[in-house]
């Protein structure tokens, strides 16, 4: 499932950061936390590496 807006992209990422040991989960905050606790390694993989080119900031439809 590719990320619908670039926030919900850079969330993920910063999500499978913590997943992988690279940063601290205790600096995860909001919707990065949230797909923390409930994604996989590969879900979150997958949302943030969707080509950033046409998404909006932000997805209006949340």
């Amino acid at each position: 499932m590719p990320a619908k807006s670039k926030a919900q992209q850079m969330a993920a990422g910063a999500a499978l950061s913590a997943k992988r040991g690279e940063t601290k989960v205790s600096e995860l905050e909001g919707a990065a936390k949230s797909m923390y606790e409930s994604m996989d390694e590969d879900e979150l993989e997958k949302m943030a590496s969707a080509q950033r080119k046409g998404k909006p900031e932000h997805d209006n439809n949340s």
